[in-house]
């Protein structure tokens, strides 16, 4: 609008200049509008970002949970460092353990806290008693719950893992478990171990094998030594471990493999949260003869 400088017209009893209408100024006000409206656009936006930017870097550092902090500070008495995300795994892990085990009877160890010692940290004192390169090929024989295999493939991000179980439910439950923590390079395995060191496929392929709470000392020993390349350990978790000594010795012996440590939790400075714990390190030391392992039912009539 443009204001008359001629023209005036009375209105009210007051003389006032009236406006007229050209192209340009009108042009000018479009202009000048659109110049406001795109500031508070542009305005808008900002506070959007700045409003959203907070949510999105929360959602990134996940709230580790007390168990699991202590966890953090536990597992690097035994030398494993864990990120940030492989601790969300940890927890996540037990709380889907949780949940499971109300269907299926995965453990009976169900406080997270004695899931974070009695399980995580039992699993990651494997660290100590072997050199590791993480990219290990494991074989876990009786992994129920997905302990101690489930745990290690957590800590050693460029392993894989093998999850031997009879029970079919609780192979269902790796194979779930295993999705939802998003890991790769993980296999379940619904069988016996004795069978599955039969199959080529198997035989003479691991790098490292482990058993916790499977039987006796002798009998993971031939469970695990027929799966490992010559070279690679079995580790066997055990309470009191002296009285199957003989018998783990000649399993041993005829299976290819030696002894090689007793490592007491105590000597590895977690004897006071895992008091009385021993992992057992036999290695394989040359081709295990193909009469190894024998069936469930021999292993049963002629015991080491």
């Amino acid at each position: 609008m443009t204001e008359s400088p001629t023209l005036t017209v009375t209105a009210g009893g007051v003389k006032r200049k009236p406006s007229i209408a050209t192209a340009a100024a009108a042009a000018r006000v479009v202009v000048d509008m659109a110049k406001t409206h795109a500031s508070v656009a542009v305005a808008m936006t900002i506070r959007r970002i700045a409003i959203d930017r907070p949510e999105r870097t929360i959602g990134l550092v996940p709230a580790i949970s007390a168990p699991f902090a202590a966890l953090a500070r536990d597992a690097s008495r035994v030398g494993v460092v864990l990120s940030a995300a492989q601790l969300a795994a940890c927890e996540r892990l037990a709380r889907e353990l949780i949940d499971r085990n109300t269907k299926v009877n995965l453990t009976a160890i169900t406080d997270p806290a004695e899931i974070a010692t009695k399980h995580f940290l039992d699993s990651f004192t494997a660290f100590a008693v072997r050199r590791w390169t993480g990219r290990e090929h494991l074989v876990d024989v009786g992994s129920g719950a997905g302990f101690p295999g489930l745990a290690l493939r957590i800590a050693f991000h460029a392993s894989s893992a093998a999850l031997v179980d009879s029970a079919g439910k609780k192979c269902r439950w790796l194979e779930e478990v295993a999705v939802t923590l998003g890991l790769d390079r993980v296999t379940v395995h619904n069988g016996r171990a004795e069978a599955l060191g039969t199959e080529r496929a198997h035989r003479g392929r691991y790098d490292v094998g482990t058993a916790r709470a499977v039987g006796s000392l002798a009998d993971c020993i031939e469970y695990l030594v027929p799966l490992l390349v010559v070279g690679g350990d079995a580790i066997v978790w055990k309470g009191k471990v002296d009285a199957e000594l003989p018998a783990a010795s000649r399993a041993a012996a005829a299976i290819g493999a030696e002894v090689t440590a007793i490592v007491p939790t105590s000597s590895i400075g977690v004897g006071d949260l895992l008091p009385g714990r021993h992992l057992v390190v036999v290695k394989k030391t040359r081709p295990t003869p193909s009469r190894f392992p024998r069936t469930s039912a021999d292993i049963r009539r002629r015991p080491w």
